[in-house]
């Protein structure tokens, strides 16, 4: 869990390798289990604050405890999936540093549901929005390792490359497991809702997949990135659909 925090969280651990991180791939769904502490207090504000207010600082919360990481992608895909052309053009504008329209979009479509959806269940519970959020950071991750699980590296050196190699064998059940189970004890509180928002994460991932091989000829990291981040949305929105 050391190296995955090093690589995917600002938490103040003992740097590690890519290498070190992508052999402990499997384990990637509890990484969410980190940074969605740090939205849940936040959420918890509710109670004092306008639950608008919580919900922003909660998201900025989760966002910030990734250093940003899964947003970058986010804004890269978007720019890419606005150009036209062929899955090579596409791969070269994901590492072009310039952001544009489409990755500006992308934001706001990932991301202001996400906030509007956390507001509501925020006025109806905090203490079950916060469940829902950790839930929603857990199976973020829990997309991402389905997407490396079953993906193709778009190219052989994009970083996706260790994570897709390391899991093989016992790991890529035991991870599959896991990125099917983690996220189910904090959907309890969500009722018969949970169901539908559990199912968010095999979607997203069968989503992500289907695009990036159609856009980019595989996965990479910004697109399984960029997925994760969608999978919350999902799933916050879905559950917020009982508030």
């Amino acid at each position: 869990m050391r190296a995955l925090l090093s690589f995917f969280t600002i938490l103040p651990v003992r740097p590690a390798s890519l290498a070190d991180a992508a052999r402990a791939g499997h384990l990637l769904p509890l990484v969410g289990l980190f940074t969605g502490l740090f939205g849940a207090p936040l959420v918890l504000l509710a109670f004092l604050l306008p639950p608008s207010v919580a919900a922003v600082l909660a998201l900025g919360g989760v966002l910030l405890a990734a250093g940003f990481h899964h947003a970058d992608g986010v804004l890269d895909v978007g720019d890419a999936l606005m150009v036209r052309g062929d899955p090579t053009r596409r791969r070269a504008v994901l590492k072009d540093t310039r952001v544009g329209i489409g990755g500006l979009g992308a934001l706001f479509l990932v991301y202001a549901p996400a906030v509007t959806a956390l507001t509501a269940l925020a006025e109806a519970s905090p203490s079950r929005a916060a469940a829902t959020l950790i839930a929603a950071e857990i199976a973020a991750r829990s997309t991402m390792l389905l997407m490396l699980a079953v993906g193709r590296p778009a190219e052989p050196g994009s970083s996706s490359v260790l994570f897709v190699e390391a899991l093989s064998g016992p790991r890529r059940t035991l991870g599959i497991a896991i990125a099917i189970l983690a996220p189910l004890p904090f959907l309890l509180p969500a009722g018969i809702v949970g169901v539908p928002a559990a199912l968010c994460i095999l979607l997203a991932a069968l989503l992500g997949l289907a695009v990036s091989g159609r856009a980019f000829g595989g996965i990479g990291g910004d697109a399984v990135g960029a997925t994760g981040e969608l999978t919350r949305t999902l799933l916050l929105v879905v559950v917020s659909a009982t508030a």
